[in-house]
């Protein structure tokens, strides 16, 4: 079992390099991309369900041991988001090659984007599993190497004006990142997460409350809290369908991923939760009240994403393992969800030629599947019962309301009113996408929506429509009923993310888990 983590590093990279071997040869680079991706999910799912039976498996490369040698470290959480994102990954992987098949490399060109696409999963990978601060900063570079490619490919001036300010964000958050590694290990002597909780408390409270901050806000910038979100929904929709995909289910919770880690493992301490509620709560409103403003599909699901950001920082800020297990289960649905939306949005982009709600009309009778595949998961998104935004957003207000301050039901009326604006602003989108006839849509814009901003540069522009390939609605809709089987076995799972939460409980708990595995012979307990 310890073999499959370092596997699930190595088989995207190696399939990486098989792919830019293979240069223009299309045919084999898919066949290669999707098989390593498939791979992976197998891989990852037979992590979780032996770490779930057995408790944490942690590997030293090399038989170095920390504080020297890089230590991989799989538990309940890691594993749960090693199956969801390479399963989000396999997917948009198909998504793209039906785009590719179709429209040749004029999105996505075959002797980048695979390799490109697969480094990306490698970032992804190695992130999940790092077990110290380091290798998580190696994965999160991995990564946003990858995505500076990815985020520009075609080259139109939108694309590159979003590159622009994509990368320049990012390589602040490095920078801040790469300090605090510095300053930790100038600290502490360790990177290690598990030996840096053990030390922690010994230095002054001063040092600690610096250290704690500079993380956060490392962190905060890649999972776009607010303020530190404002580059995100100009980044993201210029992008093609399924990087914007890719970009939205998870960079963003790599980011709380890692705040998840800092709050639980390094810094367990209450004095910052207030303040991260505050920031939970601002960032859920912002977002909410941009999604409103939008009239371009691709925008609307930008500044949802934001929005919803705040819940999950919100069940970690509580500080408490229903909180936690709570952000958990919706950091899973969200990741899900968000990514069959932008599936969706780029499905209705090669209908009606345009994301621009102003501009688009009829597609519940022109397209009747790709209206069922926006509409299903626009619910869910929403917080309609019995979906599994909502049992995510239930188990978020419950555990809010176990804190019992003036603050946690301020917290929980501003999440049910974010989740009123979520679903206004979809229905919105269904109104007049979907609902609306094609033959309404010129001469009857309301003054709204002519108020409304539309995407920079003119990307919601009337485009040419172009056949929708079967994989491209295959992979949509497998994302969809993968959506529905959150609500299905929700039981299950929130089952799964309570006992990683419940891992995550203290410092003290992650640390025997950690190092009592790794005094084994197999590095497994």
């Amino acid at each position: 079992m310890a073999a499959l983590v370092s596997l699930v590093v190595l088989v995207p990279l190696l399939a990486a390099a098989l792919t830019l071997v293979l240069g223009r040869r299309a045919r084999p680079q898919r066949i290669v991309a999707a098989l390593a991706l498939v791979i992976v999910l197998g891989m990852s799912i037979a992590l979780l369900v032996g770490v779930d039976a057995g408790g944490a498996i942690v590997v030293e490369a090399g038989n170095w041991p920390a504080p020297f040698g890089i230590v991989l470290v799989v538990d309940r959480l890691a594993a749960l988001m090693l199956v969801v994102s390479s399963l989000v990954l396999l997917a948009v992987l198909v998504f793209s090659i039906g785009q590719g098949l179709a429209d040749g490399d004029d999105e996505t060109p075959v002797s980048i984007y695979y390799p490109t696409y697969l480094i990306l999963t490698t970032g992804v990978m190695v992130a999940f599993v790092a077990g110290d601060l380091f290798n998580l900063y190696v994965g999160f570079e991995i990564l946003l190497v990858a995505s500076y490619v990815l985020i520009t490919l075609g080259g139109t001036q939108a694309r590159i004006r979003a590159g622009v300010t994509y990368v320049i964000v990012s390589l602040l958050s490095s920078i801040l990142f790469l300090a605090s590694i510095g300053m930790v290990y100038g600290a502490l002597g360790t990177v290690n997460l598990a030996q840096v909780a053990e030390r922690v408390s010994e230095l002054p409270v001063d040092v600690q409350i610096l250290l704690h901050v500079m993380l956060l806000v490392a962190f905060g910038i890649k999972a776009a809290v607010f303020p530190l979100s404002f580059w995100l929904p100009d980044s993201y929709p210029s992008a093609p369908a399924p990087v914007t995909a890719a970009f939205a289910g998870l960079l963003t919770k790599i980011g709380v991923y890692a705040i998840i880690r800092v709050e639980t493992v390094i810094f367990p301490t209450p004095e910052l939760n207030p303040a991260l509620m505050v920031l939970a709560l601002l960032t859920m409103v912002v977002g909410a009240l941009g999604a409103v403003a939008q009239a371009d599909i691709k925008r609307i699901l930008s500044f949802t994403l934001v929005s919803h950001i705040g819940y999950m920082i919100l069940g970690v800020a509580l500080g408490t393992v229903a909180g936690t297990a709570a952000a958990i289960y919706y950091i899973v649905h969200h990741i899900v969800v968000q990514t069959t939306l932008f599936l969706a949005a780029g499905l209705v982009e090669r209908e009606a030629g345009s994301t621009s709600i102003t501009r688009i009309g009829g597609l519940l009778a022109s397209a009747p599947l790709v209206a069922v595949l926006f509409f299903v998961p626009a619910l869910n998104l929403g917080g309609i019962p019995p979906f599994s935004g909502f049992i995510g957003k239930l188990g978020l207000f419950q555990a809010t309301a176990a804190q019992g301050d003036a603050l946690a039901y301020v917290l929980i009326g501003a999440g049910a009113l974010v989740s009123l604006l979520t679903l206004y602003a979809l229905v919105r989108v269904w109104n007049l996408a979907f609902w609306r006839p094609a033959g309404d849509v010129q001469g009857d814009e309301t003054r709204l929506l002519r108020a409304v901003e539309e995407a920079p540069d003119g990307g919601g522009a009337p485009s040419e429509t172009r056949a929708t390939p079967r994989l491209m609605t295959l992979s949509t809709a497998g994302m969809v009923i993968v959506g529905l089987g959150l609500t299905l076995f929700a039981g299950p799972l929130y089952a799964v993310a309570d006992r990683a939460a419940q891992n995550l409980d203290g410092s003290a708990v992650y640390i025997e888990l950690v190092l009592s595995a790794a005094t084994t012979d197999e590095g497994e307990r």
